[in-house]
């Protein structure tokens, strides 16, 4: 079965208006209030040179977070980048709807599984358009 940190990776990735077509078919999600956000603001992006060189700040991006609680106390988060208030919002309810055992199998199935089908199709056909432009440098030196 899936664990949180997985559908939180799909959610974070997926756009409000992929998560709102897989939800159409589904029973409403419950009830929610919104603790904080949906709000946006900046995070800054470290990196590496090297990918073990001494960290150096990369630059800056923009984020929005946002947490709401189910009727329960069941608490939903959502940090994603961009500006998508929206999606923040639906994303942190998907996580507190999918932390509900008798909830989980039919988000899963009807929202989690086909969003992670389209993102993976997705990360392929950009790995098919790169390795279409990869130069091989060997062909080169057996030409002389």
């Amino acid at each position: 079965m899936i664990d949180r940190s997985a559908w939180m990776s799909i959610l974070a990735r997926a756009s409000a208006e992929d998560m709102e077509s897989k939800l159409s078919g589904v029973p409403p999600l419950p009830v929610h209030r919104v603790i904080r956000g949906p709000e946006i603001g900046l995070t800054m992006l470290r990196g590496r040179a090297g990918g073990d060189g001494a960290a150096f700040n990369l630059g800056e991006a923009t984020v929005t977070r946002c947490s709401v609680s189910l009727g329960d106390g069941t608490l939903g988060h959502c940090w994603r980048l961009g500006r998508d208030r929206r999606a923040a919002e639906l994303a942190a309810t998907l996580d507190a709807a999918l932390q509900q055992e008798s909830l989980r199998p039919t988000l899963v199935e009807a929202v989690i599984e086909p969003l992670r089908a389209t993102q993976a199709e997705a990360a392929a056909l950009t790995a098919r358009r790169a390795a279409a432009t990869e130069v091989r440098f060997a062909t080169l030196a057996t030409m002389r």
